[in-house]
């Protein structure tokens, strides 16, 4: 069976997009696949503002195959396949893998070209189900936990991390109260050098090896203090799992769904926040003083992020999904998956 990946990340890195982009080559990896990833091409003058939502890219060069994956961050990347001329013709069967589903007004006629597609929460099944007459499977997000778990056990000497979007009354509050010299405390946020460009993948280790040093991980849902006018989520971005995996304690205000519920399911895998900011940099405080009591607790957010949401899990499911047969070599590496997780349970 010959299969295609296409995807935006490899011509167009984003550092809030590399988790997805890290699936897309796991998928190219175990099934052997070509790899597609077309480049955007810049409009001109009075076009772009007439298209201004309306990307285009660069056509792309196959012999298409049996199946054509698309990894795709939302709903707009469904469009990627217009980069192949003639791409329902030239693949027998086209699956869509997307990760913000809940932002239906970003869909595309192209999605009712696929023969399958899959969201992250429950709740969006019906929208392009009922809108373009495809069949929609649910299926959470993930991390790459065999490239990312901790290798060994570092002293953690970042207090406090905060990356991505953090609520402004939040960040103000922290900033104050622990970036003065007579705070002990040592608050880093932001520490990405790029959002895009080649250096994203380099600087993805970097952000993982701050992340194995750092005692608490703050995430916040959607919902909280929201900027812009995107749709509003309360799904459990690849913040919350890396945080998990690299043995942070998450603090925030976590997300209310059923997406949460399900993936967020053993004891205090989240420290709730108060929503006034004062009050909240005192239960960090509070945290940070009991930090020796707490390793217990990183184990066990480590053990539960590899055991539940490895990205392999994620391909296993969606092969069984689409009825496409399972790689040996992901089998394998599921094995080794659950290999590191117990060596993690039981690693005094």
């Amino acid at each position: 069976m010959k299969i295609s990946v296409l995807y935006a990340g490899l011509a167009s890195p984003h550092a809030g997009w590399v988790a997805i982009d890290e699936l897309a080559e796991l998928f190219a990896h175990y099934f052997n696949a070509e790899i597609l990833s077309p480049k955007l091409i810049p409009r001109q003058g009075i076009d772009r503002l007439v298209h201004r939502n309306t990307l285009v890219h660069e056509p792309l060069q196959t012999s298409g195959g049996d199946v054509l994956i698309v990894v795709a961050r939302g709903p707009g990347d469904l469009a990627l396949i217009n980069s192949i001329p003639d791409c329902r013709h030239k693949f027998g069967k086209i699956y869509g893998v997307m990760i913000d589903s809940y932002f239906q007004t970003g869909y595309v006629k192209e999605t009712a070209l696929f023969d399958a597609i899959t969201v992250t929460a429950h709740e969006d099944i019906d929208f392009p189900k009922s809108q373009y007459k495809i069949p929609v499977h649910q299926l959470y997000q993930g991390a790459d936990c065999l490239t990312w778990a901790p290798k060994t056990f570092k002293t953690r000497e970042i207090d406090i991390m905060s990356f991505g979007r953090t609520p402004p009354s939040y960040h103000s509050k922290f900033s104050t109260r622990f970036h003065p010299a007579i705070s002990p405390y040592l608050y880093l946020h932001s520490p990405l050098g790029n959002l895009t460009g080649p250096s994203v993948r380099l600087e993805r280790g970097m952000l993982f090896k701050l992340l194995h040093r750092t005692r608490i991980s703050l995430a916040f849902n959607l919902f909280i203090e929201p900027q812009g006018d995107r749709p509003r989520s309360m799904m459990v971005t690849s913040r919350w799992l890396e945080s998990l995996l690299a043995g942070c304690i998450v603090a925030g205000r976590r997300p209310v769904s059923r997406m949460a519920d399900d993936m967020l399911f053993w004891p205090k895998s989240t420290v709730e926040l108060s929503d006034d900011p004062e009050i909240a940099s005192d239960e960090l405080i509070k945290l940070l003083l009991n930090n020796d009591d707490l390793e217990e607790q990183r184990r066990s957010n480590i053990y539960h992020t590899i055991s539940n949401h490895d990205w392999r899990y994620r391909i296993e499911s969606f092969c069984k999904m689409m009825n496409i047969q399972i790689p040996q070599s992901l089998s394998d590496d599921l094995m080794c998956v659950h290999d590191l997780a117990e060596s993690i349970k039981y690693t005094a």
